[in-house]
């Protein structure tokens, strides 16, 4: 799987892992200089507390639009150390 934005491969790898639909990659597979972490932290009833990253490519910020869970909760164990993506991110094979 690959993920794009902005003309910019983000993610690639045959290792991901889907959970409601999103693909959660590997944190090794991540072009780490497009990443900026942000402060916004979600919570998720099953899953646990998200963090995000701002994508920043050519310029631009997609703000909070790259994901991952630091100490996922049991029932999302699988997600350990992996990224998701969405606002616009193309996840394709």
């Amino acid at each position: 799987m690959k993920a794009t934005w902005n003309g910019v491969v983000l993610a690639e790898s045959d290792d991901t892992v889907v959970v409601e639909g999103n693909h959660y990659f590997p944190k090794e597979s991540i072009a780490c200089e497009y990443f900026v972490e942000t402060a916004t932290h979600t919570v998720c009833g099953w899953k646990g507390t998200a963090s995000y990253y701002t994508l920043r490519v050519g310029g631009q910020d997609n703000v909070d639009a790259a994901w991952y869970y630091p100490e996922p909760k049991d029932a999302a164990k699988e997600i350990t150390g992996r990224i998701a993506f969405w606002k616009g991110v193309q996840v394709t094979p």
